[in-house]
């Protein structure tokens, strides 16, 4: 007996100072990769040649990658999202890019015993007795929970079981809360942006990712708005099976298609040329039915699937696109909403003067010092808001002196605005990652029309564009920088 009981004390105890642990394994290692940024930054400006600090840059970039790699993928949970945000090609360096881009489904599974104890607890039944087949190797792992195939007793069709990680909640809380006392110190020392609120809204937004049930009722309300609005939706969003759903399993019909970062495999088999007008026709109905579907989410509805990272995206025949996990949506109040719609106007219209009254409607509070705030300011627009990135900038770089982020500080910014920021950015990632230099605000300028039209806010306008004609030229179409080809890594057979 008295081996268990200090069996049980041990595993009590380790459960107790697990988040110290975790905490100082992430402090340990933030601390290392920023500062050696910071002491490089005084190094390299005794290097007098561009190219040569070109190439001690890309060198430090691909130290800092493997160190950031190593801690997201050993601390997984909430890492594993951070690679997700951070690993963009307009975002990061592209040596991060490489390594992080493979860290959308790989966190460590659970086991099956576990898996098993989990379900049976959750539904009331065994395994045996509700499946006529469980896959026990999952068909993908990621920071919440794990996702099995499985056919359902007397079914002909498969399901996709969805099953929460056991304990994952509290240690992805710590992780936050880690996080955002680092943000709060890069606000304050190297980034002028109010990053804070931007990790309290991450806090708010994971945590209902714990809930399932307000995951399914989220997938119905979004798939029943989209088949509603389109004569055919332009994304493919899964149906919920029976009354198997509870707050930490999930049951919904399986999507056949290929992960859209393995879609460079599947064309080779195919053997499509990748710089043919074949692969150019796919990208564009990719991004296209995508874009389709988030600008009517977001300027029509106002309630949207705000995860769009490459995880959650199936390529399926046709080049019909299934978006996935609806953990994370988003509810725009209606002032937001329509403030969004003001200025997505007033970008694809090029406008800096609406521009500037769009982001005091929306409660973004900036302050400037530099000589051309008006044109700081849109810059700044664009590359927040706007899958295109404004004129001369290839990648954001938020700590170079000559940034709109630096000229101009943003020391308010609305947290339910977060979503729709990282949103963009998701977009954009992906519209980088495919080749298509395009502008969704662009694209969107007919729903943000009709959206202010029915609100009273426009008396005029043309309410028969109301589908997205997406057009790209043949130069945005050219793949040309290693970031482009770093994201989706082998995508057209690259």
């Amino acid at each position: 007996m008295l081996p268990l009981d200090f069996n049980e004390f041990r595993e009590k105890l380790s459960t107790q100072f697990r988040p110290w642990q975790r905490s100082f394994q992430f402090w340990v290692r933030a601390v290392d990769i920023y500062t050696g940024y910071k002491v490089f930054q005084v190094r390299v400006n005794f290097e007098r040649d561009a190219a040569k600090r070109e190439v001690i840059w890309e060198n430090q970039h691909q130290l800092a990658a493997d160190k950031i790699y190593n801690m997201c993928a050993d601390l997984g949970g909430f890492f594993l999202k951070v690679a997700q945000i951070i690993g963009k090609p307009d975002l990061a360096p592209a040596a991060w890019v490489k390594r992080l881009v493979t860290l959308c489904d790989q966190a460590p599974p659970t086991p099956y015993n576990v898996v098993k104890v989990v379900l049976e607890k959750e539904l009331g039944r065994s395994i045996d007795e509700l499946f006529d087949r469980f896959d026990i190797e999952p068909l993908g792992s990621a920071s919440i929970a794990q996702v099995h195939r499985a056919r359902l007793k007397g079914d002909k069709t498969d399901v996709v079981v969805k099953v929460q990680h056991p304990g994952v909640q509290d240690l992805m809380m710590t992780d936050i809360r880690n996080l955002q006392v680092f943000a709060l110190y890069m606000q304050k020392t190297d980034i002028k942006f109010d990053l804070y609120s931007v990790t309290k809204e991450m806090e708010t937004q994971i945590g209902y990712e714990f809930n399932f049930l307000r995951e399914s009722d989220a997938m119905e309300k979004i798939r029943h708005f989209l088949y509603e609005n389109n004569k055919k939706s332009p994304v493919s969003v899964p149906r919920l099976i029976g009354n198997m759903n509870t707050r930490r399993v999930l049951v919904m019909e399986y999507i056949d298609g290929v992960p859209i970062l393995r879609l460079g495999d599947e064309i080779a088999k195919r053997g499509i040329n990748p710089e043919g007008k074949v692969a150019a026709a796919a990208k564009q109905n990719i991004l296209k039915s995508l874009t389709l579907a988030y600008g009517q989410m977001i300027l029509k509805s106002g309630f949207f699937h705000a995860d769009p990272h490459p995880g959650n995206i199936l390529i399926c025949r046709g080049s019909q696109v299934a978006l996935l996990d609806y953990g994370q949506v988003k509810d725009l109040p209606n002032q937001l909403r329509l403030g969004y719609a003001s200025l997505v106007l007033a970008l694809a219209d090029h406008d800096p003067i609406r521009a500037s009254e769009s982001y005091r409607e929306l409660g973004i509070d900036t302050v400037s010092n530099c000589e051309d705030e008006q044109t700081e300011l849109f810059r700044l627009a664009q590359t927040m808001f706007d899958t295109k990135l404004p004129p001369g900038v290839t990648m954001l770089q938020p700590f170079a002196e000559e940034s709109s982020i630096k000229k101009v500080g943003v020391e308010a910014f609305p947290e339910e605005l977060f979503s729709v920021l990282r949103t963009v950015h998701l977009l954009r990632g992906l519209s980088v990652g495919l080749g298509i230099n395009y502008s969704c605000t662009e694209q969107w300028r007919p729903i943000a029309e009709e959206a202010l039209y029915r609100a009273g806010r426009l008396t005029d306008t043309n309410l028969n564009r109301n589908v997205v004609s997406f057009h790209v030229s043949e130069k945005d179409l050219k793949t040309t920088s290693i970031r482009k080809r770093g994201f989706f890594r082998g995508l057209f057979g690259r």
